[in-house]
């Protein structure tokens, strides 16, 4: 995804973090050159979460710069800095941040948690099956210290789940009504209450 202005000259790293200060790592300069880049943030988050809602048959954009803005959550882009006659490209995005959120497992138990969420992620078309999904997803693992079991997903498409089914051999979704999806190993204890069960069973 290319824009008219150089990517390069706001994104230092290939692989990019941004919080609700709409600030890119490594920022530097004066009131006027931080407005400008605040700018051109924006409408790079806004222009990714536009066909991000496109590619999942959203009605609107989950991703907006203003609901980054107004949150705790944290999005990742990942940039192709050679591309666009060495102005750089955006290839990818995925979105993370905690819900407070009530989940069911397959035995109908519920529990309260407020987990980290995947709530966006898209690759470019032009570069999907690349491996650029995985790069993105891995590095938003290893800076949040986490395992794909240990999240919750929203309302993933059918792409996705194949996605962490292959990756991550996480399979057979526990599908949730508030539109989130888990896995076996999300719920605590899991392990200890099938021992329970078995004893008993004896």
């Amino acid at each position: 995804m290319e824009f008219k202005f150089n990517l390069n000259d706001i994104f230092k790293q290939s692989v990019v973090e941004i919080n609700n200060s709409l600030i890119p790592p490594g920022f530097s300069g004066d009131r006027r050159a931080l407005w400008d880049t605040l700018g051109k943030v924006s409408e790079v988050i806004n222009t990714v979460g536009e066909a991000s809602a496109a590619s999942q048959g959203l009605p609107k954009p989950i991703t907006t710069a203003d609901r980054l803005r107004n949150s705790e959550q944290k999005l990742y882009l990942l940039i192709d800095q050679t591309a666009n006659n060495g102005k750089g490209a955006v290839t990818g995005m995925l979105k993370t941040g905690k819900k407070g959120l009530y989940v069911f497992d397959r035995d109908g138990q519920h529990y309260q948690v407020t987990p980290p969420c995947v709530l966006d992620f898209y690759i470019h078309e032009s570069r999907q099956r690349t491996g650029l999904g995985k790069q993105l997803f891995e590095h938003m693992l290893q800076k949040e210290e986490i395992e794909p079991v240990q999240m919750a997903i929203d309302r993933p498409s059918d792409k996705f789940l194949g996605f962490l089914n292959k990756h991550y051999t996480l399979h057979s979704p526990v599908k949730q009504m508030n539109n989130y999806v888990v896995f076996d190993g999300f719920f605590p204890r899991s392990s200890e209450q099938t021992e329970t069960k078995e004893s008993k069973s004896r």
